[in-house]
């Protein structure tokens, strides 16, 4: 019981940072696709790289337990999934977690964005025998791996690096990339957004 209490603590959490951060407003993320605003686009990056930079590190001093780490397989069906999830992303301006959030907050549109969701997670449930047999979800570049071998998983590296030290060399350039981005790269108009 208190582990879904811890959960629904740290969901809580985390929704109210997306909402403060203008994540759950599809105009902020028009602006940022679009880049006439990246404030949305520097926050990402920053946390991303602080998150990856704090878990390869603490793996390395034995803070976190690297049994813990899970790592998803690889086929061609996650990629094109990848490109569909961006342009509804795109279109929408909402991504899972963010509707779900904006969908808290009281943003009706983002209601009809998980029924959305919802529908084709159903018609992907439904089609899965088809997907399985055209071989799109057949592993590829070993499957389950990582960018380089994290001492003490059960994941191999595509390169002989050290996947530690690559994931906190990663996640400082993402650090400093978030730091060195300017304020917007095009125009200097608003965004044309989804509505409200």
């Amino acid at each position: 019981m208190s582990s879904i209490i811890l959960a629904i603590v740290i969901g809580a959490a985390f929704g109210a940072v997306l909402d403060r951060i203008g994540a759950t407003n599809p105009n902020w993320i028009g602006k940022m696709l679009t880049l006439t605003n990246l404030h949305l686009m520097k926050t990402i990056l920053l946390a991303i790289g602080t998150g990856s930079v704090l878990m390869f590190a603490g793996q390395m001093l034995g803070l976190v337990d690297v049994g813990h780490m899970s790592v998803k397989a690889a086929y061609l069906g996650v990629f094109i999934g990848g490109l569909l999830l961006g342009t509804g992303w795109a279109m929408a301006g909402y991504c899972p977690g963010t509707g779900v959030c904006a969908a808290a907050s009281g943003r009706k549109d983002a209601w009809f964005f998980i029924a959305g969701g919802l529908l084709g997670a159903a018609a992907y449930m439904v089609t899965y025998p088809a997907w399985k047999a055209s071989g799109m979800l057949d592993n590829i570049a070993g499957g389950k791996v990582t960018l380089g071998t994290v001492p003490g998983s059960k994941f191999d590296g595509i390169w002989a690096a050290q996947g530690d030290i690559l994931g906190i060399l990663l996640g400082a350039a993402f650090i400093v990339i978030a730091f060195l981005l300017p304020e917007r790269l095009a125009g200097r108009g608003e965004a044309i957004a989804p509505a409200e």
